[in-house]
């Protein structure tokens, strides 16, 4: 069971972090994106935080001031980068695919809790592209750049641009059309489908 210790009210004057460990913060970030992922954005409550962890609101409303600020700082934490580098473009794509698939439900169903309340706050907003968009087309434009350098396919071919948009696109949408994730098998099934010829690679 985790301490109340850190979860006590802090002296006046002393530091709003002071008596928040890592792992304590980690626990209430987790705890966030769970309750976001299950109920939606609209029914996250500080209050219901506080219970679920074990600890005060006041501690919480310290540390935070409002739920957009704590959603947002749980988004940051969330944040995660890959390194694929397969010495093979196709074969990239094809792992980067499987990668993202396999957090592909948890990661839609945290866009489909913020969908609207992020449009309404920039810093909401903000922390949802550094979390879960900023980082994966990163990666995706880091691994084209590499088969670029190594002559897999030219700098200006024209379907370079839209990678992105068609991996992480359908990664999104499919939970809309069909009802189910895009899954590691649906993604790689796309990308030989689509991507792979487009680009004239097999």
């Amino acid at each position: 069971m985790t301490s109340q210790a850190a979860d006590r009210p802090e002296p006046a004057g002393s530091s709003r972090r002071s008596k928040i460990t890592p792992e304590r913060e980690q626990e209430f970030y987790d705890a966030v994106l769970e309750q976001l992922r299950e109920c939606g954005y609209d029914s996250v409550t500080m209050e219901g935080i506080a219970a679920s962890t074990r600890c005060s609101k006041s501690t919480l409303y310290r540390q935070w001031k409002t739920k957009p600020q704590f959603v947002a700082a749980a988004l940051r934490s969330h944040r995660r980068t890959r390194c694929i580098d397969t010495g093979s473009l196709a074969d990239d794509l094809r792992e980067a695919a499987r990668a993202a698939g396999e957090l592909s439900g948890r990661d839609t169903r945290l866009l489909q809790a913020l969908a609207h309340a992020a449009p309404q706050d920039a810093e909401l907003q903000r922390a949802l592209r550094e979390a879960l968009v900023e980082p994966e087309i990163a990666a995706l434009k880091e691994i084209i750049r590499r088969g670029v350098e190594r002559g897999e396919v030219p700098a200006d071919h024209p379907a370079l641009e839209y990678i992105p948009a068609q991996m992480y696109g359908v990664l999104r949408i499919r939970p809309v059309l069909e009802g189910e994730d895009a899954d590691p098998e649906y993604l790689v099934r796309f990308v030989e489908a689509a991507v792979l010829p487009a680009l004239g690679l097999t």
